[in-house]
């Protein structure tokens, strides 16, 4: 497959469309988590359809300080990578292209779920990405929408967004891609030394701390719901020497802290730690929230929840996040 370069909008609306057209937006420097998500489009737009991959640095979405010069544009590399993982398109569209009368006046908003979290450590970011998120959709008319949950948080607004104002736009979440050492692949990585990228390795073991934690409670809860509590059962039990297991297990599955306060527990231990390493780790935050509107979730919750969060290792601000479900003591997993 031979991947075509196109530089304008006009480029793009010429070319005959045939089978579902399938959108993955990137920031360019991609790398194997974007490959990722570009063989997922293939599959999706299938041997007739098409896939374009946006290449665009958007500067709406840098704050004061952040990195937006130094941001690495490798157009050439992305081509090729592009290319081997089944682009038909790579869409790489000069700002005057995107916003032909200097930055718009009119924006996309992106609301309360916009100031919390990363909106809040970044200022105006969210109501950037998805002025350019709305842009490209209308320039690339795709039938699908491919991102990363890397960004739980923008891909969470993405989907608020085109359900709010009926973008008729299909939006995909592809998991996570990690490195072997479990590090969450960036284009940000990059900028890490040898030593800061083993303290940056705390985020996603500040992760795994929380959804082990997690996953053993629902264990635990799932061996509780096993015994009812009934006499005949409980003799029974008895008779076989489980009625302690059992007892035990009730106990730890609803032993406080449980549930996510022992999930964020195990999570901070790790990031505490690491803030002790050299270079340390500074948290921005580590949050467990509800993905409809990404606020703090109660120790009573039941449903999904993602574990996310931010931190700086030297000049470089990582994110990551895991999804975790919570059940009820009484309800079936």
């Amino acid at each position: 497959m031979t991947t075509t370069l196109l530089r304008t909008a006009g480029e793009l609306r010429a070319r005959t469309r045939t089978g579902r057209r399938a959108v993955v937006m990137t920031m360019g420097a991609l790398h194997e988590g974007h490959a990722t998500l570009i063989r997922t489009a293939r599959g999706i737009a299938g041997p007739d359809g098409e896939v374009v991959v946006t290449v665009f640095v958007n500067p709406l979405q840098f704050g004061q300080g952040e990195d937006l010069d130094r941001y690495p544009r490798t157009l050439d590399a992305d081509l090729a990578l592009a290319e081997r993982s089944g682009a038909d398109v790579v869409f790489a569209p000069a700002v005057d292209e995107v916003y032909p009368g200097g930055e718009p006046q009119v924006r996309i908003t992106a609301g309360p779920m916009g100031e919390r979290l990363e909106g809040s450590s970044r200022p105006g970011h969210f109501d950037g990405m998805l002025t350019v998120v709305a842009k490209l959709l209308h320039l690339t008319r795709p039938d699908v929408a491919l991102y990363g949950q890397k960004d739980a948080q923008q891909l969470a607004l993405i989907r608020r967004m085109v359900r709010d104002l009926n973008f008729g736009v299909e939006i995909v979440g592809v998991p996570t891609v990690r490195e072997e050492d479990g590090l969450a692949l960036s284009s940000r990585n990059r900028y890490l030394s040898a030593a800061e990228r083993r303290t940056a390795l705390a985020l996603s073991g500040a992760l795994f701390a929380g959804q082990d934690r997690h996953a053993a409670q629902e264990a635990l809860r799932a061996r509780a719901r096993e015994v009812p509590a009934t006499r005949a059962r409980a003799e029974a039990l008895s008779a076989i020497g489980e009625s302690r297991a059992a007892a035990d297990a009730h106990a730890v599955a609803t032993a406080v802290p449980g549930g996510p306060a022992a999930v964020r527990a195990a999570a901070r231990q790790v990031l505490d730690e690491a803030a002790r390493l050299e270079p340390p780790l500074a948290l921005d935050y580590l949050a467990l929230v509800d993905p409809s509107d990404f606020t703090e979730i109660g120790d009573d919750f039941t449903g999904d929840a993602v574990l996310a969060v931010a931190a700086r290792v030297g000049a470089t601000r990582l994110i990551d996040n895991v999804p975790l479900t919570f059940t009820s003591f009484g309800a079936a997993s």
